[in-house]
């Protein structure tokens, strides 16, 4: 592998990244739970509703980038390092959810024994499928619609949220927490993506995966509560 060719494959895959990040954010807004949230139309029960369908899925965050890097071989290895700093700082975050749930109502034990919808289990199980094969760098096409959401729509959603609901800050820190500090999870995503694409059957991987992942992570907020 030359140089130039990696970097033809590093550039084909932002591209493919960023179409599939078109079509997500354009779909995305069709949700009914995010409409009802743009048009100031959201009710305290449906707020309630989407912590509770979250919380199983970023429960398990840090577990999926676990596995995936504990599947990256030696020629990967800074790569891996870049995983495990994102899962140890990852694990917990799904705590910040329980707090959000009970400040507005929920009971903790509810949300803690609650089933993963029917699109966080196909969510869920893509995940462990991609994090589990050998060297799996098209996890980065995962993590880049995941942190991608919270760096462009966590911010703005929590405010809106706030504001429609009449809450305070201990009951939107999930949100508010990611509009914050995913910015910083993205830049270290482009170093990532020049250390993982080194091929261009990596890059081709990488995009197919965020596309996979922006159709199931839609699916899970569409099927809230379908257990």
């Amino acid at each position: 592998m030359n140089a130039p060719d990696n970097r033809r494959w590093v550039e084909a895959a932002h591209r493919g990244l960023a179409l599939v990040w078109i079509d997500f954010e354009s779909a995305l807004v069709q949700v009914p739970i995010v409409a009802r949230m743009l048009q100031r139309k959201l009710r305290i029960e449906d707020y309630r509703s989407l912590l509770l369908n979250l919380r199983q899925q970023v429960m398990e965050g840090g577990r999926w980038i676990s596995r995936g890097a504990s599947h990256l071989g030696q020629d990967h290895e800074e790569l891996r390092t870049l995983f495990i700093r994102h899962a140890a700082a990852e694990h917990r975050d799904y705590r910040m959810l329980e707090a959000n749930y009970v400040a507005v109502g929920g009971d903790l034990d509810t949300i803690r024994g609650a089933e993963k919808n029917i699109g966080s289990a196909a969510l869920s199980a893509f995940l462990y499928q991609t994090a589990s094969q050998p060297d799996p760098v098209a996890m980065l096409g995962a993590m880049f619609i995941i942190e991608g959401l919270g760096n462009t729509f966590a911010g703005p959603w929590s405010d809106l949220i706030a504001d429609q609901l009449d809450l305070g800050k201990d009951a939107i820190s999930f949100l508010k927490y990611h509009g914050e500090n995913d910015a910083d999870h993205l830049e270290a995503f482009g170093s990532a993506l020049a250390m993982a694409v080194t091929s261009e059957a990596a890059a081709q991987a990488i995009v197919k995966t965020a596309k996979v992942v922006a159709r199931l992570y839609r699916l899970q907020l569409e099927e809230l509560d379908n257990v």
